[in-house]
């Protein structure tokens, strides 16, 4: 693989992690709510997730959606379904440290976050988008791995800016209502990026 494919490559990688999304949604809610190192394993849980989803639709999974043609239907009602829940979820948060409520809050672990990339629409856009564009015929299982190890290196700070960011936000803010405003405007980001695909289809 040229030099030049690599870093474009990494230009990708780059875009498509630093951009606006549900995994960045949910990261800035939770580390608003939670704080940044309570939101590890959700950081850690995306990147890996997210480099191994990209291994295998590469290595073969993407092809499920030629085998069972009403598959990405299917997925796109259960994304939509299981990201308004999680909407809910954020929506209905209370910040942990400012209010006794949020006790029974926990973050996401690291094996729900890598899970969630599955019904995660923006990930299986951003794999096989990589996938299709970045592969190398003569080279292709090397430039999978490839691929999936620039997600890696160049997302996983991309995306622990997000929960940085919540995290900054939660240590300037004192006062549980704003948090919670702040938390029902990701949740509504989140919503929104859940109906989207749906209504863009009705239309």
């Amino acid at each position: 693989m040229s030099i030049d494919l690599l870093l474009a490559i990494a230009a990708y990688a780059f875009v498509t992690t630093i951009t606006p999304g549900p995994n960045n949604a949910m990261l800035l809610a939770s580390g608003l709510t939670f704080g940044f190192w309570r939101t590890g394993p959700h950081i850690l849980g995306i990147a890996i997730g997210f480099a191994l989803m990209v291994a295998a639709v590469g290595l073969g999974a993407g092809e499920l959606f030629k085998v069972i043609p009403h598959l990405h239907e299917i997925l796109r009602v259960v994304a939509t379904v299981y990201l308004l829940y999680l909407a809910w979820k954020i929506a209905t948060a209370a910040p942990a440290g400012l209010s006794d409520t949020a006790t029974d809050r926990k973050p996401f672990s690291f094996l729900q976050a890598a899970a969630f990339q599955w019904v995660n629409p923006k990930a299986w856009i951003m794999s096989i988008g990589a996938v299709s564009t970045y592969t190398v015929p003569g080279a292709f299982t090397l430039s999978v791995l490839v691929i999936a190890l620039a997600f890696l290196c160049v997302g996983s700070p991309c995306i622990a800016l997000w929960a940085g960011f919540g995290s900054a936000m939660r240590r300037l803010m004192k006062n549980p209502r704003r948090v919670r405003q702040i938390n029902w405007a990701m949740a509504a980001l989140l919503a929104a990026s859940a109906l989207y695909p749906l209504l863009q289809t009705a239309a």
